[in-house]
């Protein structure tokens, strides 16, 4: 058996220079496994706490006092075992005694040194009930940043590219492709204006929703005849960051929820979009629904804020129809078996799966192993940055390695 022999934590940074931890843990056996853990701006309020009061360094000496011990001796091929003890440890209902992070960084760990004890990919030991081989991911790709991701920008938190070829490799080359002409057009639009890119590597500038949505949608018209590529546009609106007293207030006007439903729908519809995530706050699951029976039959309508990866709330969710998709995150539960009770129910349920990234990320392709394993709709991973495309040349190596 793959018994744990030891679990260490160290410090080290995310995408946008904060602070977060990795994990490295070694198997009686010697092989061992390594993972770092994201974290998010946008987050959702019913998500683990990522770190416990006092912040990493607390969560590092919790960790070593608390969580190690317990793991030494678990048998790493039993993954629920391993993340009960994570559990057992922490001891609180949100993991806020060792942090969210930390325990995310040590479920997936532990499933790495199992995978390389075993000779096998990741996404493989992982690999849910009816998955069957490899289904490659649709891309999600955010070309163009607003919201808590860049200040200055649209209100819309992220327009995205939804690149759904069927390979690895024409669905990464055409939202690159995308996120070019997203910056070309910019600086043809704006030649003397600074611009730059927000946390997840979109593109930023001081322009309104629509006209974001319209160099969007342009752009993957463009590549679309270019690449003969299905690119689709698509947002997340992360639409709990401006919404107040029962409205959604945008720079340019002010809708209750039936407004906002009309809006919205009125965007899937001018635009083409396939990708419609959080339209609505994190509690309103009628309004997700009035939107999902409008348009779900031709978009994605997905919950991230509204679900935060929390099997009770997607129950809420489904008992209402609120959204044919759900946005998986492993951070906002903690662990691999809090995740995959999620995506099984979401499954079960026919709710698409999107695995995502956060805005804060670590250079590493296990995110894109979990989205194999779970049979994912999409891979929500952003475009460009070091931590974006690691995940990107994981997708593609998996599909050479499966066409060979």
């Amino acid at each position: 058996m793959s018994r744990i022999r030891s679990a260490a934590i160290d410090a080290i940074y995310d995408s946008r220079g904060s602070p977060t931890v990795e994990v490295t843990v070694e198997l009686a056996t010697g092989a061992s496994g390594r993972a770092g853990a994201p974290s998010g701006a946008s987050t959702g309020a019913h998500e683990v706490q990522p770190f416990p009061p006092g912040g990493v360094s607390a969560g590092i000496a919790t960790f070593r006092s608390r969580v190690a011990p317990a793991l030494v001796g678990v048998d790493a091929a039993d993954q629920a075992s391993v993340d009960a003890a994570l559990h057992a440890a922490d001891g609180t209902s949100d993991f806020s005694r060792v942090g969210g992070n930390p325990a995310t960084a040590a479920s997936v760990a532990s499933a790495l040194a199992h995978a390389r004890e075993a000779g096998r990919p990741l996404w493989s030991v992982l690999a849910r009930p009816g998955v069957e081989g490899t289904k490659f991911p649709a891309i999600v790709g955010n070309c163009l940043n607003g919201g808590r991701h860049a200040i200055g920008g649209p209100d819309i938190q992220e327009f995205i590219a939804f690149a759904d070829a069927p390979s690895p490799e024409e669905s990464v080359r055409a939202a690159i492709a995308v996120h070019r002409h997203v910056g070309e057009e910019l600086h043809r639009r704006y030649p003397t204006r600074a611009l730059g890119r927000g946390d997840e590597g979109g593109w930023v500038a001081a322009i309104g929703n629509v006209e974001a949505l319209e160099i969007l949608a342009a752009a993957c018209a463009a590549v679309r005849d270019e690449l003969r590529t299905p690119v689709h546009p698509g947002i997340d609106l992360a639409a709990s960051e401006f919404f107040a007293d029962g409205k959604y207030r945008y720079r340019e006007q002010t809708l209750d929820t039936e407004g906002q439903v009309g809006f919205v729908a009125g965007l899937v519809d001018r635009f083409g979009l396939r990708y419609v995530e959080d339209p609505f706050d994190e509690e309103a699951f009628d309004g997700f629904a009035r939107l999902t029976r409008a348009v779900g039959d031709r978009a994605l309508i997905i919950g991230d804020d509204l679900y935060t990866t929390e099997v009770a709330r997607l129950e809420r969710g489904l008992a209402v129809g609120a959204t044919n998709s759900i946005l998986i995150k492993v951070n906002q539960v903690g662990t691999l078996t809090d995740t995959f009770r999620t995506v099984d129910r979401a499954r079960a349920a026919e709710q698409a799966t999107i695995a995502s990234h956060r805005s804060g990320e670590v250079p590493e392709g296990w995110l894109t192993h979990v989205a194999v394993a779970i049979g994912a709709r999409g891979l929500k991973c952003g475009v460009l940055g070091g931590e974006r495309v690691a995940k990107l040349n994981e997708l593609l190596r998996l599909g050479r390695a499966t066409s060979r």
